[in-house]
């Protein structure tokens, strides 16, 4: 593939205003080398409703940096939200997230756009030597870690590590809401694009205190259980309610089959046993997930076409024996002039 010609950086920043000075002159030395090679770069550092003045110290960085931009939450919505703000406001062909905290460290971008360079659409961070507490961090994330890895199919070491490059394609049409940024690299691999994974450096903290902890844990299970529904039914839920649906109207007709036999053979009358109550349960369940089946089925149709979403993504495309690669996007828009 040919080099990456433009990157946007984007950096989620909560409560990190004793970092920030140190964060913005090594993404400032990131991107001097950055330029060296040709890359045209922009860094969007995405203040997440701060209570300290980290907004003020943005604002001031923004004057003196050109390649810098900054947004500014109404509130605290959470580093996803966060996230995708900064996604949305990305303009070049690779989007690379990094953390605010330092832990990540903003040389490393150069090494993973290194490896995007090779022939993948994304790339994740790998902290292979993490420099955090045993008990509530790292165990915790071996353990999550290794529950995604077996229930999407893709085997990475650490999804939970914010640096990771994409190719722009590959966020097209992803929207992101609760913990699902980590999910990102699932989404991609779905959807055809080649993953890779690539060790990077992880630092002590040593600022301010982290905005995240065991109480997470939660959440990223739940949203794991929701991607990968939206994956495999997304398309086609009536094939998710409707075998339900089925299953339950079969045991309805075991339940009453049963009844049957003990009405007849069995020695006992059916009433005194919980038959008549499964029967008419099982029945009711499976004519309600049919139902809930049909209604999923109208909606996710509504959904496509209304938004005109596609249900594939073409890479490439071939005529004359000439090949079109639709994952390489345009060379990068023009920044507009500095006021």
């Amino acid at each position: 593939m040919n080099p990456t010609r433009s990157v946007s950086i984007v950096v989620p920043c909560y409560n990190e205003a004793e970092s920030l000075p140190h964060l913005l002159s090594k993404l400032d030395a990131t991107v001097a080398k950055l330029v060296e090679r040709g890359v045209e770069v922009e860094t969007i550092l995405v203040d997440d409703g701060s209570g300290d003045n980290t907004r003020q110290l943005l604002q001031e960085a923004t004057r003196q940096r050109p390649h810098l931009r900054s947004i500014h939450l109404a509130r605290n919505f959470g580093q996803t939200a966060a996230m995708a703000a900064g996604f949305d406001a990305a303009r070049y062909e690779v989007v690379i997230p990094l953390d605010a905290d330092l832990q990540n460290d903003p040389a490393d971008v150069i090494t993973v756009l290194d490896k995007l360079d090779q022939g993948f659409d994304v790339v994740s961070g790998w902290r292979r030597n993490r420099k955090d507490l045993l008990i509530t961090r790292k165990i915790p994330s071996w353990i999550a870690n290794a529950i995604i890895s077996t229930a999407s199919g893709l085997r990475l070491h650490d999804y939970g590590c914010t640096l990771k490059a994409y190719r722009r394609f590959v966020l097209q049409g992803v929207h992101l809401y609760g913990e699902m940024h980590r999910f990102i690299p699932i989404y991609a691999a779905q959807r055809g694009a080649r993953v890779a994974e690539i060790e990077v450096t992880h630092h002590p903290r040593q600022y301010g205190q982290t905005k995240y902890g065991l109480g997470r844990i939660p959440n990223v299970l739940l949203d794991l259980t929701l991607a990968q529904m939206l994956w495999k039914y997304g398309t086609k839920p009536m094939h998710l309610f409707g075998k339900f649906g089925l299953l339950s109207g079969g045991l309805s007709l075991f339940f009453f089959l049963a009844m049957v036999w003990y009405k007849f053979w069995g020695g006992k009358d059916f009433v005194a046993t919980p038959l008549p109550h499964l029967t008419v349960m099982s029945f009711l369940v499976g004519c309600l997930s049919i139902l809930m089946g049909l209604l999923a089925e109208m909606t996710m149709r509504t959904y496509y076409e209304s938004s005109q979403t596609a249900t594939y993504v073409v890479r490439e495309t071939c005529s004359n024996g000439r090949s079109v690669d639709l994952s390489e996007t345009p060379p990068a828009v023009a920044l507009p002039p500095r006021e």
